[in-house]
């Protein structure tokens, strides 16, 4: 007899559908029942019996108004069947909530940062819920490089007792690409703006460069994979977090006058990186957190033609992993953003936490 386990998925947006795509091809010995699917912030399919959604109608078939967090933790636990919370979104209301739905034994899958990123006592509020019996499993895995498995390397050193020195890396890949264009091995001339104006131009920006080049992104994944290290930050503003947006551009009013006037500052970053190339080196946009100290930072730095992050390629990702055990450190490379990869991440936390618990 197969065993099985029910799914809430929240979420069917770039990375949800995706998801959805890749749960509905997905062949395992364990059968994901999905009960409810949030397809908006305001529609949402189910069954009050809570019989299984087909995922090859769902964009079609007849909704029904999303269920407060409240009403929704009642309609799956009602249903008597271990259950997953699958949270596609970066809803930060959906993400306080976490703790209600792990107390009431939901498990949960997602690439969500800001559950995890967050004030300190959340992270430990969702966390101290988990490890309580009948407590629901959190995975997230795509929070911090998309599918690259990063945060289950991590957690598994410390649980067999290594010690975390440093963990560095290129954690966006924006700003990676960005970077891997304007500062290279050979001679450019091209300017910082122009590559800027290129990338958003490619769709790897937000649609507003500055929330990308304010570096918040990486500092939200720092403070996940410090955490996870050992390390007690309390939030992604409790360190130094260098912003690439020129101060007078702060508050232009719109995307489209921040890029207008953006080269009036590109003199400053060129100097910087004449400076790194006529010493054999590089600038690269990295956030680093040193567990042996406690210090967390993001910001330029500078690595020689030579080193790992000087020869990424593209948008990919590269997180470096210095311990005691790995003294010469574990280097984890490759796509850390994109809807398939993300959605690869998160199916593959499902199914990790419904091979433990599905009955």
């Amino acid at each position: 007899m197969s065993k099985s386990v029910n799914l809430a998925v929240i979420g069917a947006g770039v990375v949800g559908s995706a998801f959805i795509r890749q749960l509905a091809a997905l062949k395992t010995n364990v059968t994901f029942n999905v009960v409810y699917l949030a397809r908006s912030s305001k529609e949402a399919v189910y069954n009050d019996d809570h019989s299984p959604i087909n995922l090859n109608a769902y964009q079609s078939a007849a909704a029904k108004p999303v269920l407060s967090v409240s009403d929704l933790i009642s309609f799956l636990t009602k249903a008597n069947k271990p259950t997953i919370l699958v949270d596609n979104t970066s809803n930060p209301q959906l993400a306080d909530a976490y703790p209600q739905f792990v107390e009431a034994g939901i498990s949960i899958a997602t690439p969500n940062k800001k559950a995890f990123s967050s004030e300190l006592s959340q992270w430990k509020k969702i966390f101290d819920a988990s490890a309580k019996p009948g407590g629901g499993l959190v995975y997230h895995e795509a929070t911090v490089g998309a599918g690259l498995p990063i945060i289950g390397p991590l957690k598994d050193m410390v649980l067999t007792g290594d010690k975390i020195q440093v963990v560095e890396g290129i954690f966006s890949g924006t700003l990676s690409y960005i970077f891997n264009e304007y500062s290279t091995t050979s001679p450019s001339q091209v300017k910082f703006s122009d590559i800027v104006a290129k990338a958003k131009s490619l769709g790897y920006t937000e649609p507003d460069p500055r929330d990308d080049l304010n570096g918040m992104d990486v500092a939200r994944k720092v403070t996940i994979v410090g955490r996870i290290a050992g390390v007690p930050i309390e939030s992604p503003t409790a360190f130094k977090v260098e912003s690439l947006i020129p101060a007078p551009l702060e508050s232009v009013s719109s995307a489209a006058e921040f890029l207008e006037k953006l080269p009036q500052y590109d003199d400053e970053m060129q100097k910087l990186k004449d400076e790194a190339f006529a010493n054999n080196q590089v600038l690269r946009f990295v956030g680093k957190v040193d567990a042996t100290t406690g210090e967390a930072s993001v910001g330029i730095a500078k690595y020689g033609f030579d080193h790992p992050f000087a020869g990424l390629k593209g948008s990919d990702n590269v997180v470096s992993i210095k311990t005691d055990r790995y003294p010469n450190p574990l280097v984890v490379q490759g796509a850390g953003a994109g809807a398939d990869v993300t959605a690869h991440g998160v199916l593959a936390d499902t199914v990790r936490i419904a091979e433990r618990i599905a009955q």
